[in-house]
């Protein structure tokens, strides 16, 4: 099967589960084969658990959620080492940590230290645990839900640990007639009980690989400079984007021209990621009142493609 049909199909996987909300699956997709992290902000009822918990499914690997309280400890992440009495000795019990896809659902509900026991694991791939380093298992993803700071009981994610996702998106309310469908009594449970494993992982790895066949012409490349030089230079914003924040950008675009089926990346793929990718990068110097939507539209706006 083409690597194109079985990449739709996995995305219409999804899509039976969540109406409605095309472009952001296919965002959702983008990030994972660009071996990145993910970060789902919206209101509660939005559907976040549900698009990463199909996500999951749908690539076919292990995967384990986490609640983020106010009360959870990293080494509830993490592991921890627990004595036994038999042997006499402390044996290191695995935390959630340790699988291929892990779901941390409302993870600005934790507090800021738990939040930075996933720091290493999201920039490494690895864990250091009581003077050990363990590695995590490959493909590792983290597939993190939050609300939005204005909700009671959230912390406010660092920004070392925002620019450890590749991507932030949101999902908004549902369109009137995917609204519709749910009031009529869509049974969205039923079709996430009855998804599978669409992508294996031999396939996602193939398709990762692939991202690297992607062409970026010199002309693509300088645009991507302007609209990082103009974010870096421009008052309205308070720092522009770092290095990894630009091979971020091009890594998602080169993710999204393979989903839409093209062997080349061109200035619309740049123009589709960039909000997901830069929204929780860039800040509004002090007398501007953007939110990073916001200064990604205008960066946008104002760097032409020539």
């Amino acid at each position: 099967m083409a690597m194109e049909n079985i990449l739709e199909q996995a995305i219409a996987g999804v899509e039976s589960v969540l109406l409605g909300k095309n472009k952001a699956i296919r965002l959702a997709f983008a990030c994972l084969l660009a071996r990145g992290h993910l970060l789902i902000e919206d209101l509660p009822g939005m559907g976040k658990t549900t698009l990463a918990h199909a996500l999951a499914t749908v690539l076919g690997l292990e995967y384990k959620r986490v609640q983020f309280t106010n009360d959870l400890l990293p080494s509830d992440v993490l592991g921890v080492s627990i004595f036994d009495r038999q042997s006499g000795e402390f044996h290191f019990q695995q935390g959630p940590v340790f699988t291929q896809v892990l779901l941390a659902d409302e993870i600005n509900r934790a507090t800021p230290k738990t939040q930075s026991a996933l720091l290493e694991a999201m920039a490494e791939g690895q864990v250091s645990v009581e003077g050990r380093t363990l590695q995590l298992p490959k493909p590792f993803f983290v597939i993190a839900t939050q609300n939005p700071s204005s909700q009671a009981g959230t912390y406010l994610l660092p920004e070392s640990q925002l620019d450890r996702f590749l991507m932030r998106i949101s999902l908004g309310y549902p369109d009137a007639k995917s609204e519709r469908r749910l009031l009529q009594g869509e049974d969205i449970a039923a079709h996430l009980q009855e998804l599978h494993a669409i992508l294996p992982p031999e396939k996602l790895a193939a398709l990762q690989g692939h991202l690297k066949t992607i062409h970026t012409s010199d002309a693509l490349l300088d645009y991507v400079q302007r609209l990082v030089e103009f974010s870096r230079t421009d008052s309205a914003f308070s720092c522009g984007l770092s290095p990894r924040g630009a091979l971020a950008l091009l890594s998602a675009a080169r993710a999204w021209a393979l989903i839409v089926g093209r062997s080349h990346v061109v200035p619309e793929d740049i123009q589709r990621v960039l909000p997901a990718v830069t929204s929780h990068r860039l800040q509004a110097a002090g007398n501007h009142q953007r939110d990073g939507y916001a200064l990604a539209d205008y960066l946008l706006n104002s760097v032409p493609v020539l």
